[in-house]
């Protein structure tokens, strides 16, 4: 059955596939944020994944395993690591962000994640950086929620 809005079960279905397959990745986007604790919403898991050749081989297996029908130019795509993947034919949507806008590099981002909440979550300052640096209009409208957020999660986590 296809689900249109992200829940922690999805993260969780992501997360234990690619721990199968030795992905190396982390979460980002709203979805991320949401693992984090901020109360909202989205209609997808977006992951912002290490690019290279063999981490792609790897995706591309966990999202079969997933039940994802994967064409040939999404596998071609996801190998060699394209800016941005987004795959809609699962029981999910799923955003593969290679190179999120705002974040210099996976390495950077990595030695900033976030682990509290189980999963592996891109720190919230980069999670608002990336929507900043997008663009869009509806992460404009979204920013000072996000932010309101981070200042009070920082708050109680003491970071």
């Amino acid at each position: 059955m296809r689900r249109d809005t992200f829940s922690p079960l999805q993260a969780q279905e992501v997360a234990a596939a690619f721990a199968k397959h030795g992905v190396d990745y982390m979460f980002i986007g709203k979805g991320g944020a949401i693992l984090l604790g901020y109360p909202g919403t989205t209609q997808d898991v977006d992951v912002f994944p290490r690019r290279d050749p063999e981490n792609g081989e790897r995706i591309v297996l966990a999202l079969k395993e997933l039940g994802f029908n994967v064409s040939s130019t999404e596998q071609t795509e996801i190998v060699r690591g394209k800016d941005f993947v987004q795959i809609k034919n699962g029981q999910f949507d799923i955003d593969l962000v290679f190179a999120p806008d705002g974040i210099e590099s996976y390495d950077e981002a990595k030695a900033r994640i976030d682990n509290t909440s189980g999963f592996p979550v891109a720190n919230i300052r980069d999670i608002i950086e990336s929507k900043r640096a997008a663009k869009r209009p509806r992460d404009a409208i979204e920013l000072p929620q996000l932010q309101a957020f981070r200042e009070e999660y920082e708050k109680k986590s003491g970071r």
